[in-house]
């Protein structure tokens, strides 16, 4: 049902609900477990993705403490302890990178989800280099990568895109998950890999090499 309903069955007009549209849009966002766009909204509140992007960058902002006026105006912003991003395509609400070490001891309560170091490698390589097979990232690297890929697929971050049509290996990509986890609308704002993946800054020097 896109707009709400009353005790008997009946829609109600999104407007005519608490707070109206923009209530409406936070309580889709609150719900999305993956990064939704303006169409999407738009289509669930049956209204125009204008209007719905126009909610969404106004709530963005008012997230950020920007309200126009008073002591939370632009001047001297108050900001949530969340946030309304833009990324891998859509919007979502995510908990303020400032906070990161609170909601971490809070969820993870002192137990550790960090990928290994080996992991990190490789998942970069993949990222940088996809569509990339695992002969490929093993070369790269120096070490057999098979373990360590079959990883990071059940972490979902990584995919099988596709099969080189010459040698049948499957190649390797990131996922929207990966976009996510990093705050990236999608993989050409990765940042240089110089000089924070030492090592790996000559990458192209494997491009042309078949495995």
């Amino acid at each position: 049902m896109s707009e709400g309903a009353a005790p008997d069955g009946q829609d109600v007009p999104v407007e005519e609900l608490p707070g109206g549209l923009r209530a409406a849009v936070e309580a889709i966002l609150m719900v999305a477990d993956r990064p939704v766009t303006d169409e999407q909204v738009a289509a669930a509140l049956d209204r125009s993705a204008a209007q719905v992007g126009a909610v969404l960058v106004d709530l963005q902002r008012e997230y950020d403490g920007y309200t126009g006026s008073g002591s939370q105006g632009a001047e001297h912003p108050m900001p949530r302890g969340f946030e309304l991003r833009n990324i891998a395509g859509g919007w979502r609400i995510f908990s303020r990178q400032h906070f990161a070490s609170v909601v971490a001891d809070f969820v993870l309560d002192g137990q550790s989800a960090r990928l290994s170091q080996a992991a990190l490698e490789t998942l970069a390589v993949i990222a940088y280099r996809q569509p990339v097979s695992r002969a490929r990232v093993s070369a790269i690297r120096g070490v057999n990568v098979d373990s360590v890929v079959r990883t990071l697929l059940q972490r979902g971050l990584v995919v099988e895109l596709e099969t080189d049509p010459e040698t049948g290996a499957v190649l390797y990509g990131t996922t929207t998950l990966f976009l996510e986890r990093l705050g990236l609308g999608s993989v050409d704002e990765l940042p240089r890999i110089a000089p924070h993946l030492p090592g790996l800054e000559s990458l192209g020097e494997y491009d042309e090499t078949t495995y």
